[in-house]
């Protein structure tokens, strides 16, 4: 919705990094609906994402969440792995069906039941998870998905509510489509004139009448940093809570944020279409803490802070009273997530990889802040940095740092990011290091001709921390290193297009 509305697109993010006069970088970067009031449950939820390529074990992580006091989880997937971490835990539990699954799941009603059966069932009856919503896809109408999910998201919806009824869990578990907040907008900005969009109107109000008949949530992403990161000239203050913005006055009703706003435009929405009384979800909200000259630790503990103050104090909007349900965005950083929509794609937790709280953040629950993961196990106490007999004139350095960012994580490199203020070797090392530590700390992987060395002294400064990886059982994120290196010859070619120009 314009500037004020919170869109998730696939955003190409284009950083160039300039180190020295050699090296030019391109980083791609449960609710009850009873008459006509709308009750929301209490406490909060968080998304926990497992694109990592060294993510803690699913006890660890489930033991953390206990330890905070969280307890609600959204899924992306129905991974068996994490169901049955949680069970017996208390937690009740959103699971996902990827995009690439409705297709399958709309054309066949056998596939939703064996889909339920196996991912839903199994561990509802026998393993003791408190499934209460299955999300059927994940922001299908977004533009840039050129409306390949256009076709089967209601189909796969039917299907899959049809395969929980058939197995008796029709009233215990809800299902719900997980909406990037541009399937409604406002022309005006203002919440009132909030309407579906255009292009999905008559689907969307298929999908607000099965919801409504089946008892089944409206769950909306809102995203008051993308709408920041999309406008330069957004104003920043609007993005928090702390009233210190200029406010919008709607008819009487002010909003001195972009999320009430936002929220309201959705409420409106619904209004305006006869589902006024649809229980509304927020399924992600956050703020990432690298990436972006915007993406650091003190927007991300104000704007955290901020959410959830108001939460815990049960404040809704101007046209919405009572307690928001949500779900954090997100509980840890995911190092091999897409950076196609930004380089703080990766930055969203609010622990780092290894379980570590980046920030003072009160949850509500009696926690004074934060407590970190109990049990994670390091590599050495060793880096790979830029060997100190190495030139910058050395015509592998451009090669070699394209090949290791393209393998690896770069994001905190670039302007105004935590290791920002890095010089050419900092950047050189940086990436070198990332590289040695995702790949385990191989001797192999330190071994960039004539540029690279192993040192036991920690070359961390300030606010750019050079990490050492923590331990797993397995080696996770096969598939998207593979996918990385192609992202990293294209990044090479760019960088030589560039030179060259």
């Amino acid at each position: 919705m314009s500037s004020m509305g919170s869109l998730k697109q696939g955003v190409v993010s284009r950083r160039k990094l300039l180190v020295g006069l050699l090296l030019l970088f391109y980083f791609y970067g449960g609710v009850l609906l009873i008459m006509d009031c709308v009750v929301v449950v209490s406490g909060i939820g968080v998304n926990w994402g497992t694109q990592a390529t060294h993510p803690l074990p699913p006890s660890t992580v489930v033991r953390m969440l206990k330890d905070n006091g969280i307890d609600r989880v959204k899924l992306f997937d129905a991974d068996s792995k994490y169901l049955n971490a949680l069970a017996n835990s208390g937690i009740q539990v959103m699971v996902g069906i990827p995009n690439e699954m409705l297709s399958t799941l709309a054309s066949s009603v056998q596939a939703a039941e064996n889909w339920v059966a196996k991912n839903v069932s199994s561990h509802v009856s026998s393993n003791g998870v408190d499934i209460r919503y299955v999300a059927v896809g994940n922001e299908p109408f977004l533009p840039t998905f050129n409306g390949t999910f256009i076709g089967t998201t209601l189909p796969a919806l039917q299907n899959i509510q049809a395969a929980l009824i058939k197995a008796g869990l029709g009233t215990r578990i809800k299902v719900t489509v997980p909406l990037n907040a541009d399937v409604y907008q406002s022309q005006s900005n203002l919440p009132s004139e909030g309407d579906l969009r255009t292009d999905i109107r008559d689907l969307m109000l298929q999908i607000l009448k099965f919801l409504s008949d089946n008892g089944g949530p409206f769950t909306v992403n809102i995203y008051p940093f993308i709408s920041l990161y999309k406008d330069p000239s957004f104003p920043i203050d609007f993005a928090f809570f702390d009233s210190n913005s200029s406010p919008i006055n709607d008819n009487g009703r002010v909003y001195e944020n972009v999320f009430d706003a936002n929220y309201d435009t959705l409420v409106w929405t619904l209004q305006k279409n006869g589902f006024g009384n649809l229980s509304i979800i927020v399924g992600e909200i956050g703020w990432p803490t690298d990436g972006d000259k915007n993406a650091n630790l003190k927007f991300a503990q104000r704007f955290n802070q901020g959410f959830m103050s108001r939460v815990n104090a049960g404040k809704g909007t101007p046209m919405r009273s009572g307690a928001i349900d949500a779900y954090l965005f997100s509980l840890i950083d995911e190092d091999a997530k897409s950076i196609q929509p930004g380089n703080f794609e990766r930055h969203w937790g609010l622990f780092y990889f290894d379980g570590q709280p980046k920030y003072q953040l009160s949850l509500g629950n009696g926690r004074n802040g934060l407590v970190a993961a109990k049990d994670v196990h390091y590599l050495a106490q060793k880096w790979c940095v830029m060997s100190p007999s190495a030139s910058l004139d050395d015509p592998q350095v451009a090669a070699s740092v394209s090949y290791a960012c393209g393998n690896a994580d770069c994001t905190s490199l670039g302007y105004g990011t935590s290791c920002g203020s890095l010089d050419a070797r900092g950047n050189i090392s940086y990436a070198f290091n990332s590289y040695y530590q995702i790949n385990n700390q191989l001797d192999s992987a330190c071994r960039f001709p004539n540029l690279s060395a192993v040192t036991t002294t920690n070359p961390s400064t300030g606010d750019c921390q050079f990490r050492i990886m923590i331990k797993t059982d397995t080696t996770a994120g096969a598939g998207e290193r593979r996918l990385s290196r192609s992202v990293g010859l294209l990044a090479y070619i760019l960088t030589f297009v560039f030179i060259i120009m």
